[in-house]
């Protein structure tokens, strides 16, 4: 029986072709080789089905599991949403630990594994996405699955001492003792799981850099997710409309986001106050346009980041602006990919500064889209895994408004050859560790994955 790739993901591409990101590569990959897709129903239903959905795709199987209006308020928005991603990404002061969603995240993945186990076959290869799916090796190794099984995180892995306000962080250890492979996105969050695993009593960190959680031997290491470079560039060629107008040499600072406090939005809007407030004769006039489409809204910390943003740039446009110009354009839509696009490439300068980030693709998109004989800047957060693969960027502290404006400053009166410069390293990285080359290395390693001598770290 010859090998197939099943991932499971919680979203899936739906019948037409994906626009980007991890949606995009995954359908790729099982186009091109085909395989199984399982993720989550677009509606949630009243009674969840005990079987999955075949929803057959070009060149691949799609199943779809259900949720009832109760698993998505405990599984998806509560437990997933409310608890592990602020841990991840350093707020534990708004998680909102219940014990009923605890369960509820417990028995989607528990009902997952028993659903699976009608669509595996002996040599599957199995690839788990994130936060979603932490124990779903452990059910599936419950119910007898001895597959390979692989686990990607693309968000942040949390610091060891975030981990102490989680009530059940020994879970998430056994959790990922399940898995063959646990591939992160960056070196930085291969620290912080090793930091995490040292108190677990029953975990050891060997010295090949594996790990031993009770009788297995988890493989580990950072797999940088990329793009697609030649599609990105397709997309500004496509498009042929002119998604911003600018005065007589004004220069644009674009900033594009999903609306989440992870992306250090208000602070990104002090820092462009801080660019207005120095700014003399001789600094280029510019416009700061963030598109931060609104997710999650009914959940009440992103009700307040809303608010907060809406706020700031009311008062910083009031300040500064005059009768014909407007410093901060702020938009709460989204824009098509194409538009995205369009906008990188006009933009003087890209503004990437998330407070804590897993990877940040739109850093490598602004990359993708400029001008390589006129390329903007981009100025980057150091706490965005991207900052470890992109450092001919403007690295900056992205709580620290003075760094930003100052950053801004930078990036508008850069020399030309500098320029073009930084951007030629930063294109050379993100073409040559692409979405291919990350799916291929993430698959070959797990083919490799396998137990290993018993050699522990000593003293």
């Amino acid at each position: 029986m010859s090998e197939r790739l099943v991932v499971v993901s919680n979203r899936v591409a739906g019948d037409r072709p994906p626009a980007g990101g991890l949606v995009f590569a995954l359908h790729d990959c099982l186009t091109a080789n085909g395989g199984v897709w399982i993720g989550s129903a677009a509606e949630t239903v009243a009674s969840p089905a005990d079987k999955l959905h075949h929803a057959p795709a070009q060149g691949y199987d799609r199943y779809l599991f259900d949720l009832s209006q109760i698993d998505h308020d405990r599984f998806y928005l509560g437990y997933s949403n409310s608890v592990l991603w602020p841990l991840c990404h350093g707020r534990t002061d708004l998680m909102d630990l219940r014990e009923d969603h605890f369960n509820g995240y417990l028995d989607v993945n528990a009902r997952l594994a028993d659903q699976m186990k009608d669509v595996l076959q002996q040599d599957d290869l199995i690839w788990i996405h994130d936060y979603h799916f932490f124990p779903l090796a452990r059910e599936l190794r419950k119910r007898g699955i001895t597959n390979r099984i692989g686990f990607f995180l693309h968000i942040p892995f949390p610091a060891g001492h975030d981990l102490l306000a989680l009530s059940h962080a020994s879970d998430l250890i056994d959790w990922i003792g399940a898995y063959d492979l646990v591939g992160l996105q960056s070196e930085r969050d291969v620290a912080q799981l090793l930091q995490a695993v040292r108190d677990h009593p029953e975990t050891e960190i060997l010295r090949t850099g594996q790990l031993r959680v009770g009788d297995r031997v988890v493989n580990l290491r950072a797999f940088p997710i990329g793009i697609d470079v030649n599609s990105f560039r397709d997309d500004i060629d496509m498009s042929t409309d002119a998604p911003v107008h600018l005065g007589q040499d004004e220069k644009l600072v674009f900033g594009v986001d999903r609306l989440d406090y992870s992306k250090g939005l208000p602070q990104r809007f002090d820092g462009f106050e801080h660019y207005l407030e120095h700014r003399d004769a001789d600094t280029p006039s510019a416009t700061f346009l963030q598109v931060a489409p609104i997710s999650r809204g009914e959940v009440a910390a992103y009700q307040d980041i809303r608010a907060t943003l809406e706020q700031k740039a009311g008062a910083i446009n009031g300040a500064h602006g005059t009768p014909d110009w407007m410093p901060i354009r702020y938009i709460s839509q989204p824009m098509v990919r194409a538009s995205v696009a369009r906008t990188m490439r006009l933009a003087s300068v890209g503004l990437v500064t998330p407070l804590i980030d897993g990877m940040n693709l739109v850093a490598k998109e602004f990359v993708a889209a400029q001008d390589p004989e006129d390329p903007g800047v981009l100025v980057l957060s150091k706490l965005a895994g991207a900052a470890e693969q992109m450092d001919a960027a403007l690295l900056v502290n992205p709580y620290d408004p003075s760094q930003i404006g100052g950053a801004i400053r930078t990036a508008l009166t850069l020399p030309l050859e500098e320029r073009r410069a930084r951007h030629a390293t930063l294109l050379a990285g993100i073409e040559s560790q692409d979405i291919h080359w990350w799916t291929r290395t993430y698959l070959e390693n797990l083919r490799r994955s396998q137990m290993v001598p018993d050699v522990r770290m000593t003293a």
